[in-house]
């Protein structure tokens, strides 16, 4: 049997691998039924708001009001700073963040205090993206691999049930 005939009989195995291989580097899509799809995309319409400390409008708003109004569009009431929010739920392992989780920071001096909170947009197999509300940019995603955010980076915690 030829080479060129012993290649072409794997071929379908090949196929096969490649597939399972580019599916487990993609992000996994949420069901739109899902609360986590209908917070992503609460928090998505705010993209561009500016930054204001301690807003809670289009006007201009900080982060833990971003959160708020988020969870607030599926009937979740958190509170509205982040270190309070950060009291709830349930700890998540960073391997194991899904989409809607929400993530806490230490911006501060302090490095143990919270100071800032994110939601979890996407998960993919070698990145988090986030959605926050930036003071220099305003709602923005960014992706918690960043050195500047992976260094401040404390905590997860999961308000949505599976």
């Amino acid at each position: 049997m030829s080479v060129q005939k012993s290649l072409f009989r794997f071929l379908p195995v090949f196929f096969i691998l490649g597939i399972i291989l580019l599916d487990g580097c993609k992000s996994k899509k949420i069901p739109k039924e899902s609360p986590a799809f209908t917070v992503i995309e609460t928090a998505k319409s705010y993209r561009g708001t500016p930054y204001k400390y301690g807003g809670t409008t289009r006007a201009g708003m900080d982060c833990s009001a971003l959160v708020f109004h988020s969870y607030y569009a599926v009937g979740i009431n958190l509170p509205r700073r982040s270190e309070d929010q950060s009291k709830l739920g349930l700890k998540v392992n960073q391997n194991d963040l899904q989409p809607g989780d929400l993530l806490f920071f230490a911006t501060g001096k302090k490095k143990n205090a919270v100071t800032h909170s994110g939601i979890v947009t996407e998960v993919a197999k070698d990145d988090i993206r986030f959605i926050h509300a930036s003071t220099s940019l305003g709602v923005t995603e960014d992706f918690l691999s960043s050195k500047y955010w992976s260094e401040a980076f404390l905590f997860a915690k999961r308000i949505l049930e599976d």
